[in-house]
């Protein structure tokens, strides 16, 4: 079994294992959150097979299994679903265990922060393809939703986002050649700052950042139709 295979389905074990606890319940997410994964994983894998093509990232054979989808490694294809699968998680977790805890002055100035960093050095870099299209992708959507819509579950989410960032570092370091003689994943460094957290490119957050809150985002309105409908029938 290749490295990259192991990783995404050690990052799938816990989180599946414990979705049926009996206070965060997560199987009963699982009617909202599959199709949200299901579009922005998608939407995300074309991305993926794009920048890969023009050589913007690519991956060492030596730690895949040879089976391609798109052009993609299928281990690639899976980080889209096992990652997201096992960050929601997180975050319902949050929202189950501390209802009560909602930092919304933190996610103001949180939100105001982040918005300001991707949108100005995604400009000043809009020569690094992978820079400048991560970091604007980031900043508009968290602009357009928290400025636009301040949901009630955004503090939730930041708080989520931020503790996911430990498990992130550990994934993305082994992907990135923190703890193997190559990296599983390459990047150009033409198309990005240069500079890395232990051996991530900083990128990487914001890409994370982006993924992640596509994903509540749709997994939170269609679970907001989920309950009209209930209501209504």
């Amino acid at each position: 079994m290749s490295l990259y295979l192991w990783i995404n389905l050690l990052s799938l074990a816990g989180p599946f294992l414990l979705s049926f606890d009996k206070k965060v319940h997560f199987y009963t997410h699982w009617k909202t959150l599959f199709p949200a994964i299901l579009v922005v994983g998608s939407l995300f894998i074309a991305w993926d097979v794009f920048f890969t093509d023009i050589g913007v990232w690519g991956f060492n054979p030596e730690y895949l299994s040879g089976i391609h989808f798109f052009n993609l490694p299928i281990e690639e294809c899976m980080f889209f679903f096992t990652i997201p699968y096992a960050c929601v998680f997180i975050y319902e977790c949050v929202k189950a265990y501390f209802p009560k805890f909602r930092p919304v002055q933190f996610s103001y100035f949180f939100s105001l922060l982040f918005t300001i960093t991707c949108l100005v050095l995604g400009i000043i870099f809009y020569d690094n393809w992978y820079t400048s299209v991560a970091l604007i992708g980031a900043g508009l959507i968290n602009w357009i939703v928290y400025f636009g819509f301040t949901p009630r579950w955004h503090p939730f989410f930041i708080v989520a986002f931020l503790i996911t960032q430990v498990p992130f570092l550990i994934v993305n370091g082994v992907l990135t050649g923190v703890a193997t003689d190559a990296p599983v994943v390459w990047y150009n460094e033409k198309e990005i700052i240069g500079l890395r957290v232990l051996s991530i490119p900083i990128e990487d957050i914001f890409y994370n950042f982006f993924m992640l809150f596509s994903v509540v985002i749709l997994h939170e309105y269609l679970g907001k139709l989920w309950d009209q409908k209930t209501k209504s029938t």
